[in-house]
């Protein structure tokens, strides 16, 4: 019930009779609570997503950390022709610039750069003959670096693999922090999602609607469209900003399933043991006890 309709109802009664007659106000307050039960509820599909959204906001107002949070976020994919840079070579960069408060975005950009071969092209569908056609991706380059310096934050899926590709080649050294949306990130736990989850599972739980992959800025707008969503967005970025150091998980074979369910990961960067980069808040709400391990990845 909305705070017009029940002003209405309380101007409708004599204030002096209020006052000389106890019972009228128990009549009264007996009638807002009537009116407020019989007020119909519209059930349909956002009522879920809306309550979700709720809760998160009021979990995270309850939990903000007294962090400084980044105005500008610039979202950030690759292409690549394969997983080792040393041998292989980044072919396309997609990026989005993200405004924190408004939940917008301001810029977006893609393009390709040459290359020889792409022995990735069955997974990213791109002929190398395409990324050698005439397009002006030198002056792409200049705009990639004018959106690098209006972020506070880059913001990557797995920005581990992302970041290695910078500095190398055509690509400019990127000298801003880095924020990785599938380790550094703890989503919520109303999110049902597991550990180190892909984009395409963040998308889903955050009904974001799922139509291809494995194109730069097809995964960039699926990590905008999820951060547009969050409620509790600020204390998601504050709390991934946390110092983290790797971790080692002490658990017995028998429960090493604890270990794996919280994200730990088994000889890697590790031989023979579970681990993982986790804050010292993250690491006191653990199911089971953890160590610093000094082989960092």
């Amino acid at each position: 019930m909305d705070d017009e309709l029940k002003s209405g109802v309380i101007e409708e009664k004599d204030s002096q009779s209020l006052e000389k007659d106890p019972q009228s106000i128990n009549a009264q307050l007996n009638l807002l609570e009537d009116l407020e039960a019989s007020t119909p509820l519209s059930f349909n599909s956002s009522i879920d997503e809306k309550h979700l959204r709720e809760t998160e906001s009021m979990d995270s107002c309850a939990n903000l950390e007294q962090t400084s949070v980044p105005g500008k976020l610039l979202i950030l994919d690759t292409e690549t022709t394969g997983l080792d840079p040393s041998s292989g070579h980044c072919l396309e960069v997609g990026v989005i610039l993200f405004h924190v408060s408004s939940r917008s975005v301001l810029a977006q950009q893609s393009f390709l750069m040459p290359v020889a071969s792409n022995e990735a092209e069955e997974i990213n569908k791109i002929p190398a003959e395409i990324t050698r056609l005439h397009q002006p991706w030198k002056e792409g380059l200049t705009y990639l670096e004018a959106l690098i310096n209006e972020a506070d934050l880059i913001v990557a899926h797995n920005a581990a693999f992302d970041r290695q590709w910078f500095g190398k080649d055509h690509l400019p050294f990127v000298a801003k922090p880095w924020l990785c949306t599938m380790d550094e990130i703890s989503w919520p736990s109303q999110r049902r999602l597991r550990p180190r989850p892909s984009v395409r599972d963040l998308a889903l739980a955050y009904g974001v609607p799922v139509w291809t992959a494995h194109r730069a800025l097809t995964d960039c707008i699926y990590l905008a469209e999820v951060l547009s969503r969050c409620e509790d967005l600020e204390t998601l970025l504050s709390r991934g900003l946390e110092p983290r150091q790797l971790m080692r998980a002490q658990v017995s074979y028998e429960q090493r399933h604890l270990a794996r369910n919280a994200g730990f990961r088994w000889n890697d960067p590790v031989k023979g043991a579970w681990t993982r980069r986790l804050s010292e808040r993250e690491a006191s709400e653990l199911d089971f006890p953890v160590r610093p391990e000094d082989q960092e990845a």
